[in-house]
């Protein structure tokens, strides 16, 4: 088995794999400012490892991995637990241009951690079942239950329904 090393620049690692990672933490924290950290933190650690990959796939899971890793880290940190918002009707600090967007955004926001990661990676990263199976370390038949349970939930919120959860 071959395997690439970190050939490429730093730069162009972040160039190919930022939206994908900044995308990952906005959805999980729902702050562009929590994003930005966790971003950062994935690209430091990803320098200072030096790992040699298999393949890109290899690569690209690493990053989806410690990126989740690094959400998990910021959203249970003691930090976070003590503080208290001000308003709970507050919105996110990051808001798209259209407004079905923040729509889409705010319903997601709202999902358990488990279907909002896989519906992200299937949607917006555009990765197949198997791919997402193969960077969470899950069965793909978890990815496809995440998947059904998460658009369920989804569609009951765009519509207007509640959470029982």
């Amino acid at each position: 088995m071959q395997s690439i090393h970190v050939n490429e620049s730093i730069e162009t690692v972040i160039e190919q794999y930022k939206q994908m990672v900044f995308g990952i933490a906005l959805s999980y924290t729902r702050s562009a400012n929590d994003a930005d950290d966790v971003f950062q933190e994935v690209f430091l650690t990803y320098y200072r490892k030096n790992i040699a990959y298999r393949d890109e796939e290899h690569r690209k899971a690493w990053l989806i991995r410690t990126a989740v890793y690094c959400v998990k880290r910021v959203i249970s940190s003691t930090w976070r637990k003590k503080i208290v918002p001000l308003d709970e009707n507050l919105p996110v600090d990051f808001v798209f241009h259209l407004e079905e967007e923040n729509l889409v955004f705010n319903a997601m926001s709202k999902l358990p951690d488990k279907y909002r990661i896989a519906i992200h990676l299937f949607y917006f990263e555009e990765m197949s079942v198997k791919e997402i199976s193969s960077s969470l370390k899950v069965k793909e038949g978890t990815v496809k239950v995440q998947l059904k349970r998460g658009r369920s939930l989804l569609r009951a919120q765009l519509k207007g329904d509640y959470f029982d959860e």
